[in-house]
């Protein structure tokens, strides 16, 4: 008997018959048309991104394990979910080089002062500019030390930085020279010149960098989100710009996305802003469907799945 699944992206006709040939009945809806329906009613397992917004997927009794296409899980209804017997993996990993090869590229843009120079070209000034800074010899602290900050990390070993990281133990990780454990932020935040957020968004991680966590950083330190907005307290975050103890900031997430036209943030030159774009890349495609098709060929082997979450903890 084949096992059936949603998918709401199509991956393309060769992909998906590569999936059939597992043994799977696949059907197929756009994620952002996705409504419950009848036909839906023996579905068991759930490849997608975020239909929850219209897909209830309480009617669909038969769901077993919802692969996701992201790596953060804040779109699931995870109090249904966590109370229910249904599995959930993610796409852990998955973006890690794109979002690394971004982190690099803002640390050097921020200290380089890139923003100025490509207003400058397109007012068509030439003004050299003599409070440029190095990379070399800098320390890049990163919170969290998973896949993206791994990815990141060994890219920024070629420019001579000392590189930190904080974990839940503190327990070393490759490319890092030393690592923390949570409890011990406040002094790695001390000694950090850019601060690097790379953590999971939960409950705990909520405003985790807020007035007192900028209160502990140095002068002038820089900072580069590609988390989740909400990790930062954005009104602490405008604050502290505006002050100048943060020396200029790099953010691929916000609060509120699209962030809100009123916003402080469109106002700040030393501030680089992207739309939660950091994960894009050529590649992205091939490797989410390379995780999906290993992972359904080993749910039909009764295998461990890639990439299982735990709901309590977020990750």
């Amino acid at each position: 008997m084949k096992n059936k699944v949603l998918f709401t992206y199509n991956y393309g006709t060769d992909k998906m018959e590569e999936i059939k040939k597992l043994g799977y009945d696949i059907k197929i809806i756009n994620e952002k048309d996705a409504k419950y329906s009848n036909d839906l009613e023996d579905i068991e397992i759930l490849v997608c991104y975020n239909p929850f917004e219209t897909l209830d997927i309480c009617k669909m009794k038969k769901l077993k394990w919802i692969q996701l296409s992201s790596a953060g899980i804040d779109q699931l209804p995870i109090d249904y979910i966590i109370n229910s017997s249904i599995s959930i993996s993610n796409n852990k990993g998955g973006y890690s080089i794109p979002m690394g090869e971004w982190i690099v590229l803002k640390a050097l843009e921020l200290l380089k002062h890139s923003s100025k120079f490509y207003e400058n070209q397109k007012n068509k000034v030439w003004k050299i500019d003599t409070t440029v800074l190095e990379l070399f010899n800098k320390t890049i602290g990163f919170i969290g030390t998973g896949s993206i900050a791994r990815e990141a990390a060994k890219r920024f070993s070629g420019f001579g930085v000392k590189i930190l990281g904080l974990n839940t133990n503190g327990r070393p990780v490759d490319n890092f020279h030393k690592c923390f454990s949570n409890k011990n932020i406040d002094k790695m935040l001390g000694l950090c010149d850019v601060v690097v957020i790379t953590i999971p968004y939960t409950n705990e991680t909520h405003h985790l960098i807020n007035e007192d966590k900028f209160n502990k950083m140095k002068n002038g330190v820089y900072l580069i989100n590609v988390a989740r907005g909400s990790i930062i307290d954005e009104n602490a975050l405008v604050k502290n710009i505006s002050k100048g103890k943060i020396g200029g900031a790099a953010l691929d997430v916000v609060e509120k996305e699209p962030l809100d036209i009123n916003s402080s943030l469109w106002n700040f030159d030393n501030v680089i802003m992207t739309p939660h774009n950091s994960w894009i890349s050529e590649m992205r495609n091939a490797r989410r469907f390379n995780l999906i098709y290993e992972n359904l060929k080993r749910y039909k082997s009764n295998e461990s799945l890639i990439n299982l979450v735990d709901l309590n903890k977020g990750y």
